[in-house]
């Protein structure tokens, strides 16, 4: 009996192994021209999407603020009865670092392993695979405006006035936190595809990404004024969702300074920047997020040539 040759094995082997395809070159012109066109399959993707999470449930859509105001309650009682932290008005503090943090969280868990997850469709449609994820960010929109919704009756409630000067930057904070979820939601949803233990990863990552955000404690028991050197500080605002949840809690929450209610020692809730401040942060870090979600778009083209045959 005659043996092959380690060449000719060689090659014999690598003809029957899985070939990967990547795309040499994506031209984002085009890439961003058929989002743009597919725009009504996006929104109905979105629509499914939120069909398909209350189907078949009494309360529908309800369940969107019900949920937030019950981890809200959790956090409150914790924070505010067992383990007083002294912040008055803590449920307005609160709400408003996590009603955007919830759509951003929202958005990637969802989207990260959304292609896995509509493996059929991907495999016999053709469209814009980017449109899964960015689907899933959509969905995290429509249930923030909920969030919203309910985060303005708390303010009726408790007679707490918003910063008003600080209102006209929110579109742009809500622009940043959306091409941030956008951009990680592409990319993981596109590695999934071939490491499909990244979901369960990204899990795990999101609660310990949750407590490097100021939403539930104030800024002056942030890592930022904790260690105080200027590296720390540094690397804490390295997190986009600091600054972005610092905003919306300055809009809303306003005192930079309070008084606990439990000793009556000033605790300092916010960064005590003018308006303007949160204006130019926010345009700057607007730049930086449009250009990461175009590299998101190119990594994503660069992997989905070899979907198809990885699911």
């Amino acid at each position: 009996m005659e043996y092959p040759s380690s060449s000719e094995a060689v090659h014999e082997g690598l003809a029957n192994a899985p070939v990967r395809v990547m795309s040499a070159r994506v031209k984002l012109g085009p890439r961003l021209v058929n989002l743009w066109n597919r725009r009504e399959l996006l929104r109905n993707l979105v629509i499914s999407d939120i069909r398909i999470k209350y189907k078949g449930s009494a309360l529908g859509l309800l369940w969107s603020m019900l949920n937030p105001a019950f981890t809200l309650g959790i956090y409150y009682l914790v924070f505010s009865v067992v383990l007083k932290n002294g912040y008055p008005n803590y449920v307005i503090f609160l709400f408003s670092g996590l009603v955007l943090w919830n759509m951003f969280q929202n958005a990637v868990f969802a989207a990260t392993g959304v292609i896995v997850d509509r493996a059929g469709l991907v495999k016999k449609v053709s469209f814009p695979r980017e449109i899964l994820p960015l689907a899933s960010v959509g969905s995290a929109v429509i249930y923030f405006l909920i969030q919203i919704c309910v985060l303005v009756i708390f303010l009726f409630v408790f007679h707490h006035a918003p910063e008003w000067n600080m209102i006209e930057i929110l579109p742009i904070t809500f622009a940043n936190v959306y091409l941030f979820a956008a951009t990680v939601s592409v990319v993981m949803a596109a590695f999934t595809v071939y490491m499909r233990d990244l979901k369960h990863l990204m899990e795990v990552l999101l609660q310990l990404w949750f407590w490097m955000s100021p939403v539930v404690y104030s800024y002056s028991n942030s890592l930022a004024t904790q260690l105080g050197t200027h590296h720390i500080k540094l690397l804490y605002f390295m997190n986009p969702m600091a600054l972005l949840v610092l905003t919306f809690q300055r809009t809303f929450y306003v005192a930079t300074s309070v008084k606990s209610t439990i000793d009556g020692h000033v605790i300092h809730m916010l960064p005590t920047w003018a308006p303007s401040s949160f204006l130019y942060l926010n345009l700057a870090m607007l730049a930086i997020m449009i250009v990461l979600f175009l590299v998101a778009l190119t990594i994503f083209g660069r992997l989905e040539g070899n979907f198809e045959s990885e699911l």
